[in-house]
């Protein structure tokens, strides 16, 4: 058991580390105004809105996710990370420039100014049920996973209660100045920890990139791998060398992202979560000008390029070195009751068990630390930003004398709501699904597809009408809660049992194809409802739909720009240095 235990350097560093970055949130916050508070006085530069957008993203339960995930399915996981630099790109060109000139606090406030409010109201409220079932209940999963490990005595809703309080600390008091300024110096902190638990990875292999190509062919020829073996049994691909295990691309019969997931579910789930979710955009809209929003977008493209090599690899080096690796000793209670006795049974824990049996005293302190400040400044984020919609879209709309500091005051009350709804829901994630990852995936899955829908078609499509934008988010809506209904309820049967025939059928298509298939019948039901309800006003077109006019402008514009700041010559070189690390692992 030692070997799973921290120093008392280690917690001597972590409570310092968790003191000090409690009281620089607190110092650094902004509050004096509600565009201090929910936007951090639209003054930051680009580099800070793209550290900002790629810690809140690769955040603690994104870490833990990617390494688990890659441990069991190896890299195909890293598709989510590199389509993010396409869906970036093509979010300063089209999205950005209506939203930051619109001068909305949230995104919700932009479907009212393009179709009417009660578009803005559904989707407000649609995006705080994300934000607690998604961001924030899973930030205080991953926690309650390290420290679980660390201390075992304490229940599970203790700390569970500890860390959103925590977290709670420094957003009530400073808005989101107080979560980027957090978040800039857990991102160096999360990268340098991820680079050196790669290094001592490799250390411990006692090989190079060859040798780990080598030995992983062995270990997957050899019948040692559970989830390989798994697959095979169920009739699912499963890799034989270490050149499928490190393809991004699979075949139909891959059981977690085929081919065709690839194409329509991946890209699908990343336009609602850099473009349409208020918890990335939020980032931005707090960028000090467009050009400042769009460098910010694409610089954080870039950072999430090297996430394959300090993020997904060690996962797949766990494969090797730990995947036999007794963990009983951690006495971590898998979700049907029995403890875990290897990383084959409770993924999840692939990163912490990385970080306890690689890193020597002191840095491994520094990393937990690290590692649980990420998630405190994810769940941090989605607070600040799950209360700006509380207050910005039904608070202020309710009231709309309330004064700027009243406005503050209320979203802090709704954080205080929100920590209790977050933590609440916390036991139902391994219900949904034992991947910590793929429940994030699922969940937005079913989630995305109508909010997708109603963006596309306001942006590019004039005839998109009010009415159409209500109708189909509600029919998204109701599809997205039976589905959860019925994947929550399988999850809870007792092993060996089978559910209902349709249930089965149902459960059974891969959640990439059905965001994709519940995103064309929501495209289908807007239109359909569109073309048959009064068209939208001149007002609600002309200023808020992309056109060809928009564009030469731009481009008249951006001459008078050295090609170092012009944004477009900057995404064509993210692309090509995109192409290059995609297409090695193709």
């Amino acid at each position: 058991m030692d070997q799973f235990q921290l120093s008392g350097l280690d917690i001597g560093i972590m409570l310092a580390y968790a003191v000090l970055i409690i009281g620089y949130g607190i110092y650094h916050g902004k509050r004096d105004s509600s565009e201090d508070y929910f936007l951090a006085g639209r003054g930051m530069t680009w580099p800070i809105v793209g550290i900002a957008l790629f810690s809140a993203n690769i955040s603690s339960s994104t870490l833990i996710g990617l390494a688990g995930d890659a441990y069991k399915t190896n890299i195909h996981v890293y598709n989510y990370e590199w389509f993010a630099v396409v869906v970036l790109i093509f979010f300063a060109i089209f999205f950005l420039p209506f939203y930051l000139k619109s001068g909305v606090y949230t995104m919700p406030e932009f479907l009212e100014k393009r179709y009417d409010r009660k578009s803005r109201y559904y989707f407000s409220f649609i995006t705080i049920v994300g934000n607690v079932m998604v961001d924030t209940a899973a930030g205080l999963y991953v926690g309650s996973i390290v420290l679980k490990l660390l201390f075992p005595a304490l229940p599970s809703w203790q700390i569970i209660l500890m860390l959103a309080i925590a977290a709670a600390a420094y957003t009530i008091p400073g808005g989101l100045n107080s979560v980027i300024q957090t978040e800039v110096i857990q991102a160096i902190l999360l990268v340098i920890g991820s680079c050196l638990l790669t290094y001592f990875a490799f250390q411990e292999f006692g090989g190079g990139w060859g040798d780990m190509m080598a030995a992983l062919t062995e270990r997957l020829q050899s019948g040692s791998v559970a989830s390989v073996e798994a697959a095979r049994a169920a009739g699912h691909f499963a890799p034989s060398t270490a050149e499928e295990a490190f393809s991004l691309v699979r075949p139909g019969n891959d059981e977690f992202m085929p081919w065709y997931g690839l194409l329509t579910g991946v890209p699908l789930l990343g336009f609602y979560f850099w473009a349409n979710n208020q918890f990335m955009v939020q980032r931005v809209l707090g960028a000090r000008d467009l050009n400042h929003g769009r460098w910010g977008a694409l610089f954080a493209g870039l950072l999430k390029l090297p996430v394959i090599f300090i993020m997904v690899v060690p996962g797949v080096l766990a494969l090797l070195v730990y995947n036999e690796l007794d963990i009983s000793g951690l006495n971590y209670i898998t979700a049907d009751g029995t403890p875990c006795q290897d990383l084959s049974e409770c993924a999840n824990l692939t990163y912490p068990v990385l970080l306890m049996q690689l890193l020597p005293s002191g840095i491994l302190g520094l990393v937990v630390a690290g590692l649980l400040a990420a998630m405190m400044s994810s769940v941090s984020a989605t607070f600040n930003s799950a209360s700006t919609l509380i207050t910005m879209d039904f608070v202020r709309n309710i009231k709309p004398d309330m004064t700027s500091k009243q406005l503050v005051r209320a979203g802090q009350i709704a954080t205080i709501i929100l920590v209790v709804l977050a933590a609440a829901w916390v036991p139902f994630i391994e219900k949904v699904s034992d991947s910590l990852w793929q429940y994030l995936q699922l969940v937005i899955s079913y989630t995305a597809p109508p909010a997708v829908a109603t963006f596309v078609l306001g942006l590019f499509w004039k005839r998109a009408s009010a009415r159409g934008s209500i109708v189909s988010l509600l029919f998204g809506f109701v599809f997205a809660v039976f589905m959860l209904i019925l994947k929550v309820y399988v999850g809870g049967l007792p092993e060996g049992e089978a559910p209902a025939g349709w249930i089965a059928a149902l459960t059974d298509i891969h959640f990439l194809t059905m965001a994709f298939i519940m995103w064309i019948l929501c495209l289908i039901v807007h239109a359909l409802v569109s073309l048959s309800s009064p068209a939208p006003t001149e007002e609600q077109v002309n200023s808020l739909t992309w056109n060809r006019r928009l564009f030469r402008e731009e481009t008249e514009e951006l001459r008078s720009l050295p090609w170092y700041q012009n944004y477009r010559y900057l995404a064509i070189i993210l692309l090509l240095i995109t192409a290059v690390v995609v297409g090695y692992f193709w």
